[in-house]
């Protein structure tokens, strides 16, 4: 595949004018970054920051969320 890659190189993109082959190297890239993407699913945050509630009751908290809520100005 070099091999070919390098003769459409020589033959087809070395001629062309430097203003060009810039197009043609972000029109690439563009091609690249967009073929890299991919759909994203909320699914992946599954379980993400789990840790941060480890050993924290969820009604002691709710509770004292509503206890601040109480006492402010």
């Amino acid at each position: 595949m070099a091999t070919d890659v390098e003769e459409i190189y020589q033959q087809q993109l070395k001629p062309l004018s430097a203003e060009d082959r810039l197009r043609l190297i972000a029109m690439l890239a563009q091609d690249l970054a967009a073929a890299n993407r991919r759909e994203r699913s909320v699914m992946e945050l599954h379980g993400l920051g789990k840790e941060i509630w480890e050993g924290i009751d969820a009604q002691e908290y709710v509770n004292s969320l509503r206890e601040e809520w109480d006492h402010r100005p």
